[in-house]
């Protein structure tokens, strides 16, 4: 039945692709631009939990929510990437915001969902350096080892 349909096979490389590309736009959208952009008042009213200073704490969180959805987007170093997102939303859902029900926190806790998923299953298929070996004169001969790997 499904070779009548092939578009209802699973496609686990393009769910991961989704996954990366739709959790990396709203962590940066929402958390990562709006404290690049206001840095100055966003350094004045920082909450410091771990009490190593609001411009380290800022620092952290901007490569937590800029620098790492950009790779994780990318597909590049992917599960490394996820380390300090996971770590930042951890943080944030158990030392910064404890007071919070799961209904006022759920956007939190769904992206760590999210990124411990990626974390988990790996960029998959559809990646950035993926995407320039194919350009690549390299990728169009076998590896010294003799047959092409699929």
């Amino acid at each position: 039945m499904l070779k009548s349909f092939p578009w209802l096979a699973p496609q686990p490389d393009l769910g991961l692709l989704l996954l990366r590309l739709g959790g990396a736009v709203l962590l940066l959208t929402v958390h990562g631009l709006p404290k690049l952009q206001h840095y100055a008042g966003e350094l004045a009213h920082i909450d410091d939990p771990l009490h190593i200073g609001r411009g380290l704490t800022l620092w952290l969180a901007l490569l937590a929510e800029v620098a790492c959805p950009l790779a994780i987007a990318a597909g590049v170093l992917t599960r490394l990437a996820c380390v300090p997102v996971l770590v930042l939303l951890l943080v944030s859902m158990l030392a910064v915001h404890p007071d919070w029900s799961l209904a006022d926190g759920q956007f939190g806790w769904l992206l760590l969902v999210i990124f411990a998923s990626i974390s988990v299953a790996g960029a998959g298929r559809y990646t950035l350096p993926a995407l320039l070996r194919m350009g690549s004169p390299a990728a169009a001969q076998p590896p010294s080892g003799g047959a092409a790997h699929g």
